[in-house]
């Protein structure tokens, strides 16, 4: 599964969760230092993507002409062209490959900035953080099943997108969340 900006406080806080209960790791700042250092480098990987998926939308509009004259199928080609420019943006398209990388680039700064330390195998920690990433996503779209079915069977009917949706999407989301262990 795809990870989403607003996904990255939740497996931030998993991530750190994660790191302070392990046994082999010393966590030399607070859980908060960690969780904020580790949301703004998932958001830094997420915008990278996001500016490439720009970039290919751009792309695809100065072509659109010819795109509907040939009648290709646009999501094909910018999946195509998404994979050509990739590279190009430091983006890893394939989920697995990514979130090892990321969890590297975590692990990396967490020991560089001395916010944990550690004695065993770097590919011990790393796996840590990169279960944390995997199980969370791998979990989310039960919760997010379930917190649509709740919203959908509320008295009151709110709107997707509002303020009031908002709040009260994220109230349960939170709350499915920590039933179902993930946070």
């Amino acid at each position: 599964m795809k990870m989403k900006l607003h996904h990255t406080p939740y497996i931030a806080r998993r991530i750190s969760r994660d790191l302070v209960n392990c046994e082999f790791v010393e966590v030399r700042k607070t859980k908060e230092e960690i969780t904020r250092e580790v949301e703004r480098i998932l958001d830094i990987d997420i915008e990278k993507e996001h500016d490439l998926d720009e970039k290919v939308d751009e792309i695809l509009a100065e072509q659109a002409e010819e795109i509907e004259f040939l009648n290709a199928d646009y999501r094909q080609l910018f999946w195509m062209t998404k994979k050509r420019l990739a590279n190009e943006f430091g983006v890893i398209l394939n989920n697995d490959d990514r979130f090892s990388d990321i969890s590297h680039q975590l692990l990396d700064f967490l020991w560089e900035e001395d916010y944990i330390h550690y004695t065993v195998s770097d590919n011990k920690v790393k796996n840590v953080i990169f279960d944390s990433i995997s199980q969370f996503l791998e979990g989310f779209e039960k919760a997010d099943d379930a917190v649509y079915e709740k919203i959908k069977n509320y008295k009151r009917k709110l709107i997707q997108g509002t303020d009031e949706y908002d709040i009260v999407y994220h109230r349960l989301y939170e709350e499915e969340l920590i039933k179902r262990g993930l946070m």
